[in-house]
């Protein structure tokens, strides 16, 4: 078990915003880590473990976690929550953190960023993982086409109405959190009391439902306002996809024709894996991602 105290802190100007991320490693490339909907850095434990106790990672590599902006301890302004302003936040902190690239792995909310920015500013993106989350063209096609995706994304409608959606996460003592996670985990004794004390602390935070759920009003309303024009929404970068097969939210037919946009993909299935797939199967993940970091 681990302990927030078990990971170095800091925190960081980016874009307007004060940013914490949780660090391991010491070596000279970055890779950074992006969590998701609704959790905080946490959510990486098991790789940060990974990069802090295994001596030829940590040589190579600095690895850093993050709480995204409205998230946890960083800065929870009532603005900039559109996709734009997500991926302009990470490469500020790419470059606060003195590199000109990194290495980026990005899981659910924190995996759109991470395309996004492998989409729009290819330069700054040496290797990308994306874990349970599709391909930013291949998910705005499903939602259109895909009844099935339709259903399991009823949330992001959901989340468009004023003040409810902040008002179910805060109910019964932010008893959605549990759910969300234990209810839907493949092996549920990978959330312990304290992994679900942690992120409920950090939704629990002022203002940080509402940030929160603002990732998906801005989606909705504004789009990605331009972020794309000129793409041809295309990864140059080398790409591993993990994808645990048993999530609710996002089906697994949604990896199908991702190398039509990423030619240089390899993509990893785990069958006995929920969405929360960094958490849900760690070692698994983690012999993936150093798999994927030896290629290079």
């Amino acid at each position: 078990m681990y302990h927030p105290q078990d990971f170095e802190h800091h925190y960081v100007s980016v874009n307007r915003i004060r940013m914490h991320y949780a660090a391991a490693g010491h070596g000279p490339e970055l890779l950074v880590m992006l969590h998701g909907f609704p959790e905080c850095w946490w959510s990486w434990r098991h790789q940060l473990a990974l990069f802090r106790d295994t001596p030829e990672l940590a040589a190579r590599y600095t690895a850093v976690a993050p709480d995204l902006r409205g998230y946890n301890e960083t800065d929870r302004p009532t603005w900039g929550y559109e996709l734009d302003v997500l991926v302009q936040d990470v490469v500020e902190l790419i470059r606060a953190l003195g590199h000109r690239r990194a290495t980026i792995v990005g899981h659910d909310w924190g995996g759109n960023i991470a395309w996004s920015l492998a989409i729009a500013r290819p330069e700054l993106v040496v290797r990308l993982a994306a874990l349970n989350i599709p391909h930013p063209a291949l998910f705005a096609r499903a939602i259109t086409s895909n009844w099935r995706q339709l259903l399991r994304s009823w949330y992001i409608l959901f989340f468009q109405l004023p003040l409810l959606p902040e008002l179910a996460i805060r109910a019964n003592g932010y008893e959605f959190i549990e759910r969300v996670f234990v209810d839907t985990a493949v092996d549920k004794s990978r959330f312990t009391t304290e992994d679900i004390r942690i992120f409920k602390s950090a939704m629990a935070a002022p203002g940080a439902a509402t940030a929160a759920v603002n990732y998906y009003r801005a989606l909705v309303r504004v789009g990605a306002r331009g972020l794309f024009r000129g793409t041809g929404m295309r990864v140059h970068a080398p790409t591993l996809m993990l994808w645990g097969e048993q999530d609710i939210a996002l089906g697994k037919e949604l990896t199908y024709g991702t190398e039509e946009f990423v030619p240089d993909l390899r993509i990893r299935y785990m069958p006995n894996s929920s969405h929360w797939v960094q958490q849900d199967q760690p070692e698994l993940v983690n012999e993936y991602l150093r798999a994927f970091l030896a290629e290079a």
